[in-house]
């Protein structure tokens, strides 16, 4: 029991307002007896006082109750607990050197290659807080912002390389200037510096040191290549050479490194084929000042409290007031406190967490549509909703909010609804407020591409659906005529044989002396021409339906070949869409590379000169 105390003394002091309060409560009894009302002042006083012994004796229950009540509160305790672990939330930021001389071959199979490994190793070993990703070369670059997602990192990695950076050269400050701003606006005040580097000139250190002394950030350093140093081997094959056709072989500074590391006070390591180098740099203690050390030692429980094992014995002695019906008028004031509202399952989650944070919980969880659900927050609903695929309510939620990001959003949730007029004027909105927004330009450009690709693919249907409607209405002229020509040619054929008849007619009155043996004759060689004509003029008119049927055969698959190019032509351009849109967020390379590109553009137009420092 040495280690016996109360972890909220002060309840104490309550104590004494307890007898206060009994004294208060034993007076008031005294004055209203009964007996106060029949004997004088002077009698009673004595009489009352020293034969009421069951007075006094009914207010040691109470004061027995309140005691053991006071004590329980003031929460009497002598085992101490475990402290939980908690999760540090730090910062980290990676610097990744991206000049020419990573390239070099004295590491296999180069310097490069080696980084981007030791990189994701080292995302391994910081399995807590937020970690970001900057590149530089003759400027720097935000790869990543600050981010709990290592994953989204591990991605990015692979495509750096110096091929990729606008600006050659080498130019640490800059990635470090970044680094502290990338820290400073998330809220870190303290956090690592984690840099990739083969070497730097003694100009570099002396602004590194100045940099050390202006800022709590530690800079961990990992050396990448030899002293020896190796040619530098270029994409195409091809080893560098200087202005002077010399071959260039970048060699590690290694002094310069630890000194800079050491002006950071952090750890300097030289890469290895194992993971001890990694181990190293993220070996060290993080340091916390007394302030921090005394809010965490305050920090949940660290004491079992026994007092509410004391109030199961205040229980027992409270129930006799409920025999008398002292107690009964507590009951309407616990239907007062009692919640009208049905309590939720996730009751304790409420309590603990805002509707933001829960939802925030299921977002990285990729429950996206639990998300929804559970977000406040209107621009977070709508990221939720988007990632889910629910574009109409992602674009009801973006709209709530007018800053250049939510109309960048809507921007987004416009193009994936095939809008593609309006997705541009929602970009446009965005950039009058913020013309710094590179993805809303980038969209942007991606989007009127797309657009104009589409107004050339409507002209081109629209040119061979007009080219065909003129072929089958030359073809229907066409049949038009050649019907009219056999009516035409039918018609003189049944005139000529009426003016034959007429005549044969004419030649039969003038002739009636002619025997009737020739008469006869006559008539049977009418029949006979007759017949004969018939006989024609029914197989022309059954070779011109045949004619006619074959005509229309050719003209209905001539009909259906179009209209099947017709459905692979919006077929073809419907795929190509699909993957333009795609695009918009599923190729980050080509954002990341537009993106770099447009912010070093920005730049130049901004700063008269740029003070580039280069390295081999």
């Amino acid at each position: 029991m040495a280690d016996f105390h109360f972890i909220r003394p002060l309840w104490l002091i309550g104590i004494v307002a307890l007898i206060f309060a009994l004294y208060l409560l034993k007076k008031y009894r005294i004055n209203q007896s009964g007996w106060h009302q029949l004997l004088p002042a002077h009698l009673s006083k004595v009489l009352v006082d020293g034969s009421t012994k069951t007075q006094s004796a009914s207010l040691m229950l109470p004061f027995i109750i309140g005691l053991l009540t006071i004590i329980a509160l003031a929460g009497p305790t002598w085992k101490k607990l475990p402290q939980p672990v908690y999760q540090l939330a730090r910062g980290s930021v990676i610097i990744m050197d991206m000049s020419y001389s990573m390239y070099a071959t004295d590491l296999s199979p180069n310097r490069l290659t080696r980084a981007r490994y030791k990189a994701i190793d080292l995302l391994d070993q910081l399995n807590e807080g937020e970690i970001g990703l900057i590149a530089y070369a003759g400027d720097a670059f935000t790869i990543s912002p600050l981010t709990e997602d290592i994953n989204n990192i591990k991605l990015l990695l692979p495509s750096l390389s110096p091929d990729l950076m606008p600006a050659l050269g080498s130019n640490p400050y800059s990635a470090l200037a970044l680094a502290n701003d990338m820290l400073k606006n998330a809220g870190h005040l303290e956090g690592d510096i984690y840099w990739f580097t083969d070497g730097i000139d003694r100009e570099d250190l002396q602004d590194i040191t100045q940099w050390n002394r202006k800022h709590p950030y530690r800079l961990n350093i990992l050396a990448i290549g030899t002293s020896e140093g190796a040619p530098i081997k270029l994409t195409n094959g091809e080893l560098m050479k200087d202005d002077n056709g010399s071959i260039v072989i970048p060699k590690l500074t290694e002094k310069s490194l630890q000194g800079a590391a050491s002006s950071g006070q952090g750890y300097y390591a030289r890469i290895t084929n194992s993971s001890a180098d990694i181990k190293h740099l993220v070996s060290q203690p993080i340091v916390q000042d007394d302030d921090k050390k005394s809010e965490s030692a305050q920090t949940g429980d660290q004491w079992q409290e026994f007092g509410p094992y004391l109030l199961l014995l205040v229980l027992p002695l409270v129930l006799g007031y409920f025999r008398r019906g002292n107690l009964l008028a507590i009951i309407p004031c616990l239907f007062l406190l009692t919640p009208t509202q049905p309590v939720h399952a996730d009751f304790w989650t409420d309590l603990w967490k805002t509707k933001d944070q829960q939802g925030q919980a299921h977002f990285n969880n990729k429950e996206f549509e639990q998300a929804a659900e559970q977000f406040e927050n209107s621009q977070w609903q709508g990221s939720a909703h988007y990632n889910a695929g629910n574009y109409e309510q992602a674009l009801a939620s973006f709209q709530k909010g007018n800053d250049a990001q939510s109309l960048y959003n809507q921007g987004n949730a416009l193009a994936k609804l095939q809008k593609l007029d309006e997705a541009i004027t929602a970009y446009d909105k965005a950039l009058q407020l913020n013309p710094d927004h590179q993805d809303a330009q980038a969209n942007k450009a991606l989007l009127e591409k797309l657009k104009q690709q589409q107004d050339q693919q409507q002209q081109q249907n629209q040119e061979q659906q007009n080219d065909q409607e003129n072929s089958d209405q030359e073809n229907q002229d066409q049949q038009q005529d050649q019907n009219g020509d056999q009516q035409q040619e039918q018609q003189e054929q049944s005139e000529q044989q009426q003016s034959d008849q007429n005549q044969q007619q004419n030649s039969d009155e003038n002739a009636e002396q002619d025997s009737e043996q020739d008469q006869q004759q006559q008539n049977e060689q009418q029949q006979n021409e007759q017949q004969s004509q018939e006989q024609k003029e029914q197989e022309e008119q059954e070779q011109q339906a045949e004619q006619q049927e074959d005509e229309s055969a050719e003209q209905s698959e001539q009909q259906q070949q179009a209209q099947a190019i017709k459905a692979q032509q919006e077929k073809e351009t419907e795929q190509k869409h699909k993957q333009l849109l795609n695009k918009v967020t599923d190729d980050p390379y080509l954002l990341l590379r537009n993106k770099m590109q447009l912010e070093y553009q920005k730049r130049r137009q901004d700063r008269s000169s740029v003070g580039v420092k280069k390295k081999w």
